[in-house]
Formats: C-alpha cells, sequence, structure tokens
C-alpha cells in the first residue's frame, strides 16, 4: 500500500470529527470568556486582597487537611475493596461512591443532621466536649473530605488491582506478616496509584462548594473558601469573582493534565 493510501485510511471521519470539534468547542468557550474578561491589568492587586488571600489560605489548607484525612482512611478503605471478599461488597462500593454522585448540598445537610449540634454525633459530641464542627475551619475539612474521599478510594483500588500478586505471595510463602507484606510490598508497588489519587482528592477539595456552604457557612476568614469567594464575588465584585475562577481552572487543569497516563495508556 502507498504512503498516500495509507494517510487516507488512517484520516478520521468527517461525521465524527465534527462533532468531537463541537464538544471541544462547548468545554472551551466557558474558559476562553473567562480569560477575556479577565482583569489582567489588575491581577496582582485582586488576588493580594485581605478577602482573597483569606480564601485562598483557607482552600488551600482545608484542602490539604482533607487530602491527609482521606489518605488515612481511604487507602485502607481501597485495600478492604481490592483485596477482601466480603458479603454485600457491591453496596459498600456503592456507599463510598455515593458522595461522587450525591448532589453536594444534601450531602451537607446530611452532613449537618449527622455532625451538627443537634445531630446524630454531633449532639453527644458537642455535650460531652463542646466541639462544634458546623460553621467552623474544622467543618470545611470535614465537608471536602466527604466529598473528595471517593476519588481517593476508587484511584488507589483500581492501582492495587492492577499491581502483580505474585510478588506479595512470594513474601507470603517467605513467612513475611500480612503487615509487613502490605507495608514492604503493596504499598510502594502501589505509591504511583496512591499519589495520583491524593493529588485529585485535593484538586476536589479545593473546588468543593456545595458541602461547604451547607455544612460549613460563608464566613470570611473562617469557613470563605474560593469557590465560596467566588459565589459571593458574582454579585458585587465580577473582576474578583473572575481572577478567583482563573486561580481554580488553572489549578484543575494542571492536575488533570499531570495525572492523564494515570487513567489512560499511551
Amino acid at each position: 500500500m502507498t504512503p498516500r493510501h495509507d494517510r487516507l485510511r488512517r484520516r478520521p471521519p468527517v461525521a465524527l470529527v465534527v462533532p468531537a470539534a463541537v464538544g471541544v468547542a462547548f468545554i472551551a468557550l466557558p474558559v476562553v470568556a473567562l480569560l477575556q474578561r479577565a482583569p489582567w491589568s489588575s491581577l496582582g492587586e485582586i488576588l493580594g486582597r485581605d478577602v482573597v488571600a483569606d480564601a485562598l489560605r483557607l482552600s488551600v489548607s482545608t484542602a490539604l487537611a482533607a487530602t491527609v484525612l482521606s489518605l488515612v482512611v481511604g487507602v485502607p478503605l481501597a485495600w478492604v475493596l481490592a483485596r477482601v471478599e466480603l458479603p454485600g461488597k457491591a453496596l459498600l462500593r456503592g456507599l463510598v461512591t455515593l458522595p461522587m454522585v450525591l448532589p453536594p448540598v444534601v450531602g451537607g445537610a446530611a452532613l449537618l443532621f449527622a455532625l451538627g449540634r443537634r445531630g446524630l454525633a454531633g449532639e453527644p459530641l458537642h455535650d460531652a466536649t463542646g466541639f462544634l464542627l458546623p460553621f467552623s475551619a474544622w467543618g470545611v475539612v470535614v465537608a471536602n473530605t466527604f466529598v473528595a474521599l471517593p476519588f481517593l478510594v476508587l484511584t488507589v483500588e483500581a492501582g492495587l488491582r492492577s499491581v502483580d500478586r505474585r510478588h506479595e505471595e512470594v513474601a507470603e510463602t517467605l513467612g513475611a506478616r500480612p503487615w509487613t507484606v502490605f507495608r514492604r510490598v503493596t504499598l510502594p508497588l502501589a505509591l504511583p496509584s496512591i499519589g495520583a489519587g491524593a493529588v485529585l482528592c485535593w484538586a476536589r477539595a479545593l473546588g468543593e462548594f456545595g458541602a461547604t456552604v451547607t455544612f460549613a457557612g460563608n464566613l470570611q476568614g473562617r469557613t470563605q473558601t474560593m469557590p465560596l469567594a467566588v459565589f459571593l464575588a458574582l454579585e458585587s465584585d465580577r473582576d474578583t469573582a473572575v481572577a478567583l475562577s482563573l486561580v481554580l481552572v488553572a489549578v484543575s487543569l494542571a492536575v488533570l493534565v499531570a495525572l492523564r497516563d494515570r487513567w489512560l495508556p499511551r
């Protein structure tokens, strides 16, 4: 076959390229609109304002704390889902991934009923210690963890399922205990997936809105994260809203591009 014929065979059909291009344009157009509306000349001054600095600081710190909490409980949970045969395992996985499809406002309301001052667990906790989660920075962390944890669990579970079990079996035949096998063999092999899951979890927590505003409120310097600041600024200061939106878009896009090869083979 001649090179010309080979190129013709590889040329994608127009019937697929056109709708694909429309899809790309549909997603890219709002981003382009943000870039076009961005106050580039005053961007540095806007990002230096107290309200913006407070939102940035709170968003980054609470997203990081939520990621740490997700790692503490999410990696063991992913291991259980990947390695342990349990009755009702499908139901357990569905429960773990529920926050991914649950409307965030519903998740925030559920957290309020569970951990609020009169909540199922929040009331005895408050009566015993005086500690109150809603409308506090820790409430932001809890809301972020609730919505971001499934992203880490699914990524790590997929990584654990792709690990060659023969390495673990060899360690077991040499007398290694289950914890030693996990710590010295399974965990190192799964580290790339754990890293990818942690970054994805952090990015999701950084952009959380609905559960946060419902459970933790929107108090500047205390619970107002970047998405909440964007929502508030849209009513009175469009330039600030656009500047914060650009920061969130840039972070999200960087994470997705960096983690692409964790999901798709080359």
